[in-house]
């Protein structure tokens, strides 16, 4: 059961490299779902934000087990459509976080913090 999370997001493509973010995007997902049936991702999720004025507009979110994902995360496809993503689109960043029991874990600690 996943307990950890990737959240790619991103603003938009930049002017002039939307061809190429979209390329990188079928490229990407494609390497999701290989990912997916080799068992280093437990899943993942495109989502595509309706305008609203903010600094994002879209994500993808990986979940699995959260010693699998950093190691997935090291690995060079990853980090070179990390790099490229990097280049062609704007605010693009990458931010592990917890789900399921990892996140009641992260809970717990923050209530021994306060006092609960």
């Amino acid at each position: 059961m996943a307990n950890g999370v990737l959240f790619i997001g991103w603003k938009r493509p930049l002017p002039g490299r939307e061809q190429q973010a979209m390329d990188l995007l079928q490229k990407t997902l494609a390497y999701y779902e290989k990912a997916k049936s080799e068992g280093k991702i437990e899943s993942f999720e495109t989502v595509i934000l309706a305008a609203h004025g903010g600094d994002l507009n879209g994500f993808i979110m990986v979940t699995g087990d959260a010693e699998k994902l950093s190691a997935f995360k090291r690995e060079d496809v990853f980090v070179d459509y990390s790099t490229e993503a990097d280049y062609c689109l704007d605010d693009f960043g990458i931010v592990e976080g917890y789900v399921g029991e990892g996140a009641m874990n992260q809970v717990s600690r923050w209530s021994k913090l306060i006092g609960k």
